[in-house]
């Protein structure tokens, strides 16, 4: 029998798969940055700004996050044209898609179940090709809506067709979204959204609407306070006779026969004495006779509703955002609005989510948070990625250290909070001059015990109280890391203080002793056990075809040394390139 078949997008080289190694991050306090003071009591300081390529940057954050993120936004390359110096339409493209799809995978995985949202800012050369692969791997019914966004630059050129726009398709982890609460800019201040109430007619005539007689009391309220409804003068509802008014209610019964939207409702607020009743979506809702002799419903507005619309704009150019940078001495091509990408995140996420960007480009989306945190009193937190040094050195941070402060050359008032960076980790694991796969010389004792940990699955968090406890997966396991060569009375003696009701894994550079005999632990030798874990020293998976493979080569998985084997040629036996002197067993 063949396999089930299933609407797919293929490509060149598509089942070719990274296996990627979850590096650890590092903190680099030089580069940490935060207000000398608090600008208020919502400023955040726990943002992250981590240099590296991206996709290990989401693999290292991929154990902590998974679940966690609410919002996602980014902005990638917008076709293999403008990432790669030669465009073959179909190696190229096919590489584009690869990437993405790796990089796709893993933020669907980071995003919350609690409604979380990815959007994707991309334009006519790859839009259609990403929708049709976010369907593949998000799920069709995931799918939300296809933005588009009206960037209102120059339209005076003399091209054919004046591209004035670009999307954002818009995925949620469930397949529905939080109220987005906010209104369009673009409509206007006069508009009936800002109104506290919303009023409409009941009177509905029609084939499914046929004329039904409703008493209506005296007593009903009324929208003017005195006067008279002549039925001649009314067409819909017919009345049975005057209706007069006087307070602002009605002083006699009278029968109304029209098509109606909302009888019952009508009905049951008459029956409660026209106090405001709840509608089928829990909106308090009460009714009025109008001066025209119409019945309206009168409904309160939830204001976290709000009004979204598909087409977006009124949010400023990137040109603009682009003189806006230079005054804070920073230079940038095309940078985002600021007020769009907050206007995203305001409708997409709520007041205490994180917010992630694994493309940062110039940092709008840290600088939207932390207006929206500013202005709307929130608490959201942002973590950027951005590959380029140059970008996160000389435009992402300068950026950054204006907001948080403030800037008079930009009319820029200080927003507060603060940033830590990181920098994605080396390889664990890289090749001696014999080609044999050692642990990494830059790697110290916390580092190593960091990556072994996140190698296995444990959490990362060593005990003040027991110096073997480096991490734990459970209340009752454990993890040891350590580059010594443990002895059958060390191994005895680590049994025996972890004690029956625990266990441990114990990772080290070698052993003397039978594993069976302690019960309580695991025993593994490093680098042997993670070697296959994953691909080891490649360092840059990024939109550059240089960096990349003609073919997929074969790795193979180097045996290693065995017992009393001395370096010579291609072998070695030390666990970071040394020869450490023991048996190996």
């Amino acid at each position: 029998m063949s396999k089930k078949q299933k609407l797919e997008l293929t490509w060149i080289g598509k089942d070719v798969r990274p296996k990627l190694e979850p590096r650890i991050l590092l903190e680099d306090p030089t580069k940490s940055y935060h207000a000398k003071h608090r600008v208020s009591e919502n400023d955040i300081f726990d943002n992250r700004l981590i240099f590296g390529d991206n996709l290990l940057a989401l693999k290292a954050l991929e154990q902590e996050f998974t679940g966690k993120i609410k919002c996602i936004y980014i902005d990638p390359p917008y076709n293999t044209g403008s990432a790669f110096e030669s465009y073959d339409d179909g190696v190229e493209h096919s590489i584009w898609l690869s990437l993405m799809r790796e990089r796709l995978e893993i933020l669907w995985r980071l995003l919350s179940r609690d409604n979380g949202t990815i959007l994707i800012s991309i334009n006519d050369d790859e839009c259609h090709y990403l929708k049709v692969l976010c369907d593949e791997l998000f799920g069709r019914s995931s799918f939300v809506s296809s933005l588009v966004w009206n960037y209102e630059g120059n339209t005076d050129n003399q091209a054919k067709i004046i591209n004035y726009h670009e999307y954002l398709l818009v995925y949620s982890k469930t397949g529905e979204i939080d109220d987005p609460g906010v209104i369009d800019p673009s409509i206007d201040p006069s508009s009936k959204l800002f109104r506290d109430e919303i009023r409409n007619t009941i009177i509905k005539n029609g084939p499914k609407n046929p004329s039904k007689e409703v008493l209506i009391p005296s007593g009903f309220p009324c929208a003017f306070e005195e006067g008279v409804l002549e039925p001649s003068e009314i067409r819909y509802p017919q009345y049975s006779e005057r209706v007069n008014v006087s307070n602002f209610q009605t002083q006699n019964n009278v029968y109304a026969t029209t098509g109606w939207s909302s009888k019952d409702l009508l009905e049951r607020f008459i029956q409660e004495n026209f106090n405001e009743i709840k509608d089928s979506k829990n909106q308090l809702t009460r009714f009025e006779i109008t001066s025209t002799g119409a019945i309206e419903a009168i409904k309160k507005r939830e204001q976290n509703k709000g009004h979204f619309i598909s087409v977006l704009r009124g949010f400023g150019t990137t040109n603009q955002m682009r003189l806006f940078l230079e005054k804070l001495g920073v230079k940038f091509t095309y940078p985002k609005p600021v007020d769009l990408i907050s206007y995203l995140i305001e409708a997409f996420s709520d007041d205490d989510d994180y917010i992630l960007d694994s493309f940062a480009g110039s940092g709008t989306t840290a600088h939207a948070v932390m207006k929206l945190n500013k202005i709307k009193k929130t608490s959201r937190k942002f973590i950027l990625v951005e590959l380029r040094e140059k970008t996160v050195n000389e435009v992402i941070i300068p950026r950054l250290k204006a907001i948080i402060d403030g800037n008079a050359d930009a009319e820029l008032e200080p927003h507060g909070g603060g940033f830590r960076y990181y920098e994605v980790a080396p390889s664990l694991l890289n090749q001696d001059q014999w080609g044999q796969w050692v642990i990494n010389k830059e790697y110290h004792a916390d580092m190593l015990a960091a990556a072994i940990c996140k190698l296995e699955g444990f959490t990362f968090q060593p005990s003040a109280e027991h110096y073997w406890q480096h991490g734990f997966s459970t209340e009752n396991d454990f993890i040891y890391v350590t580059t010594q060569t443990l002895t059958a009375d060390q191994l005895q003696a680590l049994s025996e203080e972890v004690g029956p009701n625990r266990t441990l894994l114990v990772c080290c550079a070698a052993f003397r002793a039978d594993e069976s005999r302690f019960t309580n632990l695991t025993i593994k030798k490093i680098p042997k056990m993670v070697l296959s874990k994953c691909e080891w020293g490649h360092d840059d998976y990024s939109l550059n075809v240089q960096n990349l493979p003609q073919a997929p080569e074969e790795v193979s998985v180097p045996t290693p040394v065995t017992s009393g084997v001395k370096k010579q040629n291609n072998q070695q036996t030390g666990l970071f390139g040394e020869d450490d002197g023991g048996q190996h067993e």
